[in-house]
């Protein structure tokens, strides 16, 4: 029988990140009463009234009455493997149009697996050499690392403040690189409630950063999961909506504004391609590549994500109120519990106050590393996840992330609690 090497697999297999997300997977799994505030998924009550079959009648109607197809073509492309771009691609440009004031025509736009293809494939495309590097804010999400290591791509962190990715670190990244016969192609932002950090860039750093980008010659890879959390009205324009040089390549996912497991996302790259046989977009070479990894998203799921659009009059912003006033509650509960139960419990202990998404941060006096975790797990039942894993430059390891989005104010005031204990016994021992 044969026995690999683990030494003569890809390097990214010994990634920490990996192991720390397995480990973490495994602590919830082996502490299932734990009131835990690891996971960033969607609430669970916005799952029980879904209704596949109806949202796919309905894309079936849409396919029927406003393109055109007979009933019987319009059944067939849902069981067919479909074109690699995309089968929702209006539905998708008119919503992003209509609710964040991207226009772009539906060729620019690529439905994918999740934004976690679409972050691969942006990356594959992009970054032809070594010389080539990415730039990322300091802390950043996992998912994004993890597919430019995938790529033996370069990585460069970029300090975050409490106003979001520090632009003037930026531009000396950038200096810095061409010191060294290098460049900084790109830069992945999330310019509102970041994941983990929870920043939230001004409108003056998002022209900012659009500014460096045109001296810089780079590109912006924009990933604006958590923007529709934000109060009804203190929304702020994407980039890409701000982009009239095309530098912003924009990451959608419908993750949370739908539910996880339909895995669509998409990606905007309207950016022109100089080719001697033609014109072409950057959402053309995507199409290309995906054609080899995934060959195209599931019609099935896009039809469901379709028909959810369509019921709430194509617009993403009525598709998610409900959710955001529920992730807004669980945000304002969390704030208060650790307002009343930490406040004082220890030096050196302090968090952010983010005003939206789904996470908080915290600092602790001490390491918040995994056997910390175990403890806390197992003595206290309440789970977290520390923060070591989403900085690249050793930060971090005295932080933790708290994540809401997920429970209940019941859960949240009881995890919180426990917390406080957790921290008053383990911390000042």
């Amino acid at each position: 029988m044969v026995h690999l090497n683990a030494l003569a697999l890809h390097g990214s297999l010994r990634d920490p990140v990996l192991g720390s997300l397995g480990f973490l997977n495994e602590v919830m799994g082996r502490y299932p009463e734990a009131i835990s505030f690891a996971p960033g998924a969607p609430h669970p009550d916005f799952l029980t009234d879904l209704d596949p079959h109806r949202y796919t009648e309905r894309f079936l109607e849409h396919l029927v009455h406003e393109e055109g197809h007979t009933p019987a073509r319009a059944r067939r492309l849902l069981f067919e493997y479909g074109p690699s771009r995309g089968l929702i691609n209006k539905i998708v440009a008119d919503a992003l149009r209509r609710d964040q004031g991207i226009d772009v025509p539906p060729s620019s736009i690529v439905v994918t697996v999740g934004a976690q293809e679409a972050m691969l494939l942006v990356l594959r495309a992009l970054f032809r050499t070594r010389d080539d590097v990415l730039a990322v804010a300091n802390p950043c999400f996992v998912g994004i690392t993890g597919a430019a290591r995938l790529l033996d791509i370069d990585i460069v962190p970029v300090d975050e403040n409490d106003d979001g990715i520090d632009v003037d670190a930026l531009a000396a990244a950038c200096a810095t690189a061409r010191r060294e016969g290098r460049r900084v192609r790109a830069c992945y932002v999330a310019p509102d409630f970041s994941n983990p950090g929870g920043n939230r860039m001004s409108p003056q750093l998002r022209t900012r950063l659009l500014d460096l980008a045109e001296r810089e010659d780079l590109l912006l890879i924009e990933d604006n999961v958590y923007g529709f959390t934000a109060l009804s009205g203190d929304a702020l324009p994407v980039l890409k909506a701000l982009d009239p040089g095309r530098r912003v390549i924009h990451i959608g996912t419908f993750a949370k504004v739908c539910f996880p497991g339909a895995r669509v996302g998409y990606v905007v790259a309207d950016q022109p391609v100089d080719d001697p046989g033609g014109a072409r977009l950057l959402a053309d070479e995507l199409t290309a590549l995906k054609t080899m990894v995934t060959v195209n998203t599931s019609p099935l799921s896009q039809a469901v994500i379709a028909g959810m659009l369509l019921e709430n009059g194509g617009s993403l912003h009525a598709l998610t109120h409900r959710k955001a006033e529920l992730y807004r509650r669980n945000l304002g509960c969390l704030m208060d519990a650790l307002d009343r139960h930490l406040d004082g419990v220890a030096p050196g202990i302090h968090w952010n106050r983010p005003q939206g998404g789904f996470f908080v941060r915290m600092h602790l006096p001490v390491p918040a590393d995994t056997a910390l975790l175990e403890t806390s797990a197992s003595k206290y039942g309440v789970l977290w996840t520390p923060m070591a894993q989403f900085y690249l430059d050793g930060a971090g390891d005295r932080q933790l992330r708290l994540a809401c989005s997920y429970l209940d104010p019941e859960q949240i005031e009881t995890g919180v609690r426990r917390l406080a204990t957790f921290l008053t016994k383990e911390i000042r021992s």
